[in-house]
């Protein structure tokens, strides 16, 4: 049975079609086709090693079957967390191909989200990887299979016996028990077998978590397919892109915008890095002759203080796309100046609307704005606090609908009810401004979040197991400015009786499963808390206290 989920109204659907944004076929396209035009052509390069696009193919067919023949069948979930490693992408198109809806988590993740994806969708499947410290023995998949009863099957990448996803994606070896089929003649998918429809959810991908834990957000063929041909139409890509990927592979950013699946597409090249440590990257740009790269401001601010020294190394970037975070001017600048190559500013989020600086823009466009979505069917509010519209020039809440923006996150009603207005805007909780030529320029967030170099954090989860802790009263989680990281996160601590220690407080959040990313990178201890004339926390006042407070004053 298709998984359910709010769709675009009727009027709406029949628009999105009528105008070719929604062409009915599945995101396997993607990979077929540049298959069947250039399959010695090189899709991916990961290490030592790389694979073409028949390979790429060839390895997801085997990977499809290997899962079909154990009992994994359309609109089954699947719960998939892998590090920048090409069987990431040959596990992507193995799901589709056999239309298993897969929630991609970061590899940065732990328990509590793992735990929180799989009560939602009750994945049939796992597949992550031995390297992950929660998987480096068997205890936690003993756990997660306790908690969650329909998780049937598992596979882990570096496993070596059975259950070894490399084996798997090459030779379909997923479970020798159930699966005797080796080689190049594994056959072909069942005539039963293949995507989910083109109108339906294809896979999950994740919110910021500004209310929480992140959320589901369910996206079709058609949406998510529109927006990755449009990507790679306004970022010029071809089959001579080289695509560094940096950033984790399964963020929106580097998937689709244009992302990896844009460079498959166009038929280019993706070179995988572990992280965006600038040396490593630096040298697989030099390796592999990559053309473009996609940075947060702090990866990107690093990189130009390491490649002072390596001038060679960025001889054949093309392109430089940034965002994430807000970029400044000054930095923005240096792009250009220094690597002798275009910015392109990316503003955008995995509920749907991207907006992109246009490849032709002016340099003060470029640098100062985050540019124009993608769509001409992409409609953009910019409202006060009571939901007016503002004029252009007037900073106010971004509300937005389209062709590939959601409407409406999976099984999380009470969430929907504020996130999406009467008219299906979705309310991105950023704060823009919209100048009088129609370009967009961020200027902040409305959301109690904190943008740490690209990862956001929600307060009100760190918050929420900090109050639980027997030593903790009161405690608020704020943003503080960082030279580095753009924000970093203070934890403002009332004691609920004697001291209390950062060391102590970061072990417990450890202890229950929170990813390294969200723990405060500072802690304050205070007698009370400010208050707003409502009663509510006044964070804005802690923001100001702490951004007035020396460092050595706070502990750490």
């Amino acid at each position: 049975m298709a998984l359910d989920f709010t769709r675009w109204p009727i009027d709406l659907e029949h628009r999105y079609r009528d105008r070719g944004h929604w062409r009915g076929r599945p995101m396997t396209d993607i990979v077929r086709l540049s298959a069947a035009a250039r399959p010695e052509a090189v899709a991916i390069h990961c290490g030592e090693r790389r694979l073409s696009y028949a390979e790429l193919d060839r390895r997801s067919e085997r990977l499809a079957l290997a899962l079909y023949r154990l009992g994994l069948r359309r609109h089954d979930t699947a719960l998939v967390q892998l590090p920048n490693v090409a069987e990431f992408y040959v596990v992507f198109f193995a799901l589709l191909k056999i239309g298993v809806v897969p929630v991609n988590a970061l590899f940065s993740h732990r328990r509590l989200e793992l735990d929180h994806y799989a009560r939602i969708v009750g994945p049939r499947l796992l597949i992550a990887a031995r390297q992950h410290p929660l998987f480096a023995t068997d205890e936690a998949l003993a756990t997660l299979r306790r908690d969650h009863p329909t998780l049937r099957h598992v596979l882990l990448l570096g496993d070596g016996g059975a259950r070894d996803l490399a084996a798997a994606c090459a030779n379909n070896a997923a479970d020798p028990a159930a699966i005797d089929v080796v080689g190049d003649d594994a056959g072909r998918l069942p005539t039963d077998a293949g995507p989910t429809a083109a109108g339906e959810v294809a896979f999950f991908q994740l919110s910021g978590g500004s209310t929480g834990t992140p959320k589901l957000i369910p996206r079709t063929h058609d949406d998510y397919y529109y927006s990755v041909r449009a990507s790679a139409e306004i970022c010029a890509l071809d089959g001579d892109t080289r695509f560094l990927c940096a950033l984790p592979a399964s963020h929106n950013f580097p998937l689709s915008s244009p992302g990896a699946l844009g460079v498959f597409h166009a038929g280019g090249t993706v070179v995988m890095a572990p992280g965006p440590e600038p040396q490593a990257c630096l040298d697989l740009i030099q390796r592999h002759r990559v053309t473009m790269v996609a940075l947060v401001p702090s990866a990107l601010r690093l990189w130009l203080a390491t490649a002072r020294t390596r001038a060679a190394a960025t001889q054949t970037l093309r392109l430089v796309q940034v965002g994430g975070a807000m970029l400044s001017e000054t930095l923005a600048r240096r792009v250009g100046a220094e690597w002798g190559c275009g910015l392109q500013q990316v503003f955008g989020m995995a509920e749907g609307l991207v907006s992109y600086t246009r490849l032709d823009d002016e340099e003060a466009v470029v640098v100062a704005t985050q540019g124009t979505p993608i769509s001409p069917d992409d409609e953009i509010r910019v409202v006060d606090d009571e939901g007016t519209d503002v004029p252009p020039g007037m900073p106010g809440h971004l509300l937005t609908r389209g062709p590939y923006t959601i409407r409406g996150y999976y099984r999380s009603p009470e969430h929907n009810a504020v996130a999406f207005d009467a008219d299906g805007f979705y309310c991105s909780g950023d704060i823009v401004v919209r100048r009088e030529d129609g370009r967009l320029q961020v200027v902040g967030r409305g959301k109690d979040q904190i943008n740490r170099g690209g990862e956001k954090i929600a307060a009100e989860e760190i918050e929420r197991l900090l109050i639980r802790h027997h030593a903790v009263r009161e405690v608020a989680l704020v943003a503080v400015p960082d030279a580095a990281m753009g924000e970093k996160s203070c934890a403002v601590i009332v004691p609920a009786d004697g001291a209390v220690g950062a060391v102590t407080l970061r072990r417990y959040l450890r202890e229950q499963g929170v990813a390294d990313y969200k723990l405060p990178d500072r802690f304050e201890i205070a007698d009370a808390l400010p208050l707003t004339a409502i009663g509510k926390v006044d964070k804005r006042a802690l923001r100001d206290r702490l951004a007035a407070t020396p460092s050595d004053r706070i502990s750490s």
